[in-house]
Order: C-alpha cells, then sequence, then structure tokens
C-alpha cells in the first residue's frame, strides 16, 4: 500500500521545503542531517531499526520492507503529524534519513530532536556508528 506522504517506498527521499520544518541526510544547509551507518550485520541491523523506531513515544510505523520505512510520530498537545522516511542501502551499511512536518512552517528543532533520539538509541544498542 502506497502511502500519499512517503516517498521512502520509491526508494528515494523526497527534497525538503523552504521551511525549516524538515531534516534530510541528503539535505544541505540547515536541512542537512547525517545518515545513520550501521556497525555490523546489515539486515539485522535494519531489522533493529524497525523494532527501534516502533517501540518509540508517538511514533506509528506505517509501512516497512527491506529497503524502506515509513512512520508518522504525532505531537503530543496539538496533535500534528510528521512524516518520517527512511532508506536502506544494505551495500553501503548507510540508513538515509527525512523527517518533516505535513504542516505549518517551523517545528522548533522537533523533526531534528526525534531523528537524534532515534540515532542516541541506535548507537547505545551498538546498531550504528
Amino acid at each position: 500500500m502506497n502511502h500519499p506522504n512517503s516517498f521512502a517506498q520509491n526508494k528515494m527521499l523526497k527534497a525538503c521545503p523552504d521551511s525549516p520544518n524538515c531534516v534530510s541526510s541528503l539535505a544541505n544547509g540547515s536541512h542537512a542531517i547525517e545518515p545513520f551507518i550501521l556497525a555490523a550485520n546489515p539486515m539485522e541491523g535494519w531489522q533493529k531499526v524497525i523494532s527501534t523506531l516502533s517501540k518509540m513515544e508517538r511514533i506509528k510505523v506505517i509501512h516497512s520492507s527491506e529497503e524502506t520505512i515509513h512512520a508518522e510520530a504525532t505531537s503530543l498537545i496539538f496533535r500534528f503529524v510528521d512524516d518520517i522516511d527512511l532508506v536502506f542501502n544494505k551495500e553501503e551499511k548507510r540508513i538515509d534519513i527525512r523527517s518533516a512536518s505535513r504542516i505549518g512552517y517551523s517545528d522548533f528543532g522537533a523533526n531534528r530532536k526525534r531523528l537524534e533520539q532515534l540515532r542516541s538509541l541506535l548507537q547505545k544498542e551498538g546498531i550504528t556508528l
């Protein structure tokens, strides 16, 4: 099932808009964020990424495959929904990441904070470098 806000299923990440409510490992400037680099077995690591993301608060994994993840994060107070997309390159042990707000202009850093929280959890588990 193709989700209208997910570009990861096409094995690509949508470019960030001009507004400061998006981060992507494929972006430059203020939208840029480092990709995740898997530390060990790529396929095992990818499965652990999926399970770790699905355990995070207010995040629901909508779609996952051997190469892509699309998840939605819902804010606590106003119930805004942000889209999280990950694309896995097994050969490079690299996971490109993107998190963006669906509506509004600024996210006050929420999308970057969320991906950095995921990065921290994965590093603590030895899944990523």
